[in-house]
């Protein structure tokens, strides 16, 4: 059931924000709510970190900076 609290809307009104909770409530039903959406692979961590680490030691610094 849906109550106007506010306001004095026309029926086309009333009718397009009906539409809207109709379609919203459609949508989340065909969705399962309990898979996590896929991750899109420019969020993915792994393919920024292509090289290993340096080991900390008093030249980590450098070869941070400088390839090879």
């Amino acid at each position: 059931m849906i109550k106007v609290v506010r306001g004095n809307p026309t029926p086309e009104e009333l009718a397009a924000a009906l539409a809207v909770v109709r379609a919203r409530a459609a949508a989340a039903a065909i969705t399962p709510s309990g898979a996590p959406a896929p991750r899109d692979s420019w969020s993915d961590p792994s393919r920024i970190a292509t090289q290993r680490v340096p080991q900390p030691s008093p030249t980590a610094w450098a070869r941070t900076y400088w390839p090879g």
